[in-house]
């Protein structure tokens, strides 16, 4: 335990303390170092210093907050927020961006209404880049006569700063529920990034179920714009904060494959949550893939409706 929490205080120096890189890896590295030396010296008061040690280091660490007045980057420079009234619900700064490239984009936040009595239902969007074992989920919310809204939550990046996969496990990026209109969040993946493939399926739910998870979502998204949080690959990522965010009396049993994201759609299909139109497994992910689909439509408003086109959980039918 000692030894995991040493390991685990090393790294929270290396990536969080506020100075230059290279001194963040002296500090670290003369920390690691000297922590050992001193326990594994055998003597009970030179590992109570150890023990206070890392007791410091973990007050700091706490004691961080996160922040929303930083240089972030375009793509996630503003926070939504939610008007409900009723039935009719205002969300404000929706993404809705037109790429050229990843990179290269004209920004266009909007403020869209939507009108509860309208949720139709939910699908799913999954994207992998990589592994199989690792994937990012975007919730798409179907409104009758009216485009998708989608959530994503993602790390919110300030300007020249890039993903770590070991720094997600500390306090580098805060956490940003992103409200977008789909053919943003969906193409950009399917069309302009390298390498990623996206997935849509369809979730069993009710109207009335879909419209819990939406206010799941709205509750989030407004506890945010007065009361930031830090992302974490673990704890508050943008699987796990889907199921927090539930009444914890509400929440679906753990499962390890809510960690190793990218089976989360295997995780789905065997507790019924997803239309399957009655294939296995394999052949529903093979035939639910939306590249091509998506590539095709491209900038046609009816994009929404394009990528669903062929897919076998959007043919009818609840299963």
């Amino acid at each position: 335990v000692v030894m995991g929490l040493l390991l685990w205080a090393m790294g929270a120096l290396w990536y969080d303390l506020p100075m230059g890189a290279g001194a963040r890896k002296v500090v670290a590295t003369l920390f690691i170092i000297g922590a050992l030396a001193l326990w594994f010296y055998r003597n009970g008061s030179r590992r109570l210093v150890v023990v206070g040690l890392l007791a410091g280091v973990m007050a700091w660490w706490f004691s961080q907050k996160p922040r929303d007045d930083r240089q972030w980057l375009a793509d996630v420079d503003r926070t939504a927020s939610v008007d409900v009234q009723g039935d009719v619900v205002t969300l404000r700064n929706v993404r809705n961006f037109e790429y050229r490239t990843e990179t290269d984009y004209t920004p266009h936040w909007e403020t869209r209404t939507v009108d509860l009595k309208d949720l139709e239902g939910i699908d799913m969007a999954i994207t992998y880049w990589g592994s199989p074992y690792m994937s990012h989920p975007i919730t798409c919310f179907r409104f009758k006569g009216g485009r998708p809204v989608c959530f994503s939550i993602e790390t919110r990046k300030e300007v020249g700063e890039s993903y770590s996969a070991i720094g997600g496990f500390y306090r580098q990026y805060e956490l940003i529920y992103l409200v977008a209109d789909e053919r943003d969040v969906v193409r950009l993946r399917t069309n302009y990034r390298k390498g990623e493939e996206v997935y849509l399926y369809r979730l069993a739910i009710t109207p009335e179920q879909a419209r819990g998870r939406f206010m799941d979502y709205v509750r989030a998204v407004n506890e945010l714009t007065t009361k930031p949080r830090w992302y974490n690959a673990a704890t508050a990522n943008c699987t796990t904060s889907i199921r927090t965010q539930h009444d914890a009396k509400k929440r679906s049993p753990w499962d390890w494959r809510i960690l190793l994201n990218g089976k989360g759609d295997e995780m789905l299909y065997e507790r019924g949550a997803l239309v399957t139109a009655g294939l296995p497994f394999a052949e529903l992910k093979r035939r639910s893939l939306v590249n091509d689909a998506a590539r095709a439509a491209d900038t046609d408003p009816d994009f929404s409706t394009r990528i669903r086109a062929n897919g076998p959980s959007f043919l009818g039918g609840d299963r």
